[in-house]
């Protein structure tokens, strides 16, 4: 879907996660994963995630809210783990099960906020997790994630915003990493010109781990 603006192109993607797909594809909205190269600009998932907030999750009298850093966290929100926490306590739907450990890149919803013990309960589908408002810089609304933070996880649809960001994240790797994430559905919103260049764009990033020096036992 061809868009030539950020603002056209958030909009865009805002009306197909919240409108098009669930009325007109029979889509639910939970199976759906925005995703964008970068963080930053109007189509960056900073503000994707502000604007989905109001599309699907707005403030009401019935939601209890909490505002944290940048972010504000509400009942019903989209959120996920951005670090690992190997010491963090949860338990099954059925409280039949405990454990220890929630990682970078867990996604799970909100479901209540309890001003009075500080404390959040979310669900992450089969963990059940308090977090102490002492905890929340390490969650980040999840209605829109970066690439990057896409890796090893699939999601039924996919929605790309395909967005101007810098040369490094526009590389064709990056837009494979992307297309790969969709199981059944893709959508890709924005300027043709974005993905043109993400494909002519087959630099690697190379890392430098010492393994060849270690494995030469140096």
């Amino acid at each position: 879907m061809k868009r030539q603006t950020d603002e056209q192109l958030a909009e865009t993607v805002a009306e197909l996660y919240s409108k098009r797909l669930p009325e007109n594809m029979g889509v639910d909205p939970e199976l759906i994963q925005v995703l964008s190269p970068t963080r930053k600009r109007a189509s960056g998932t900073v503000a994707l995630n502000q604007l989905l907030q109001e599309k699907l999750n707005p403030q009401s009298t019935l939601k209890k809210e909490k505002k944290s850093g940048d972010f504000i966290f509400r009942t019903g929100d989209k959120v996920m783990q951005i670090r690992n926490n190997y010491d963090i306590l949860w338990e099954s739907p059925d409280k039949k099960t405990k454990g220890a450990g929630v990682f970078n890149g867990d996604v799970g919803v909100i479901k209540s906020i309890d001003f009075e013990n500080e404390s959040f309960l979310i669900d992450f589908e089969d963990k059940i997790v308090t977090y102490s408002f002492e905890k929340l810089s390490e969650l980040e609304p999840a209605f829109a994630m970066t690439v990057h933070k896409s890796q090893g996880s699939e999601y039924h649809t996919v929605i790309l915003a395909m967005t101007p960001a810098a040369s490094l994240l526009l590389s064709r790797s990056v837009l494979y990493t992307a297309m790969t994430r969709a199981k059944k559905l893709l959508v890709i919103v924005g300027n043709p010109a974005v993905m043109e260049q993400m494909v002519k764009n087959d630099k690697r990033q190379r890392r430098y781990s010492g393994l060849r020096a270690r494995l030469a036992g140096k």
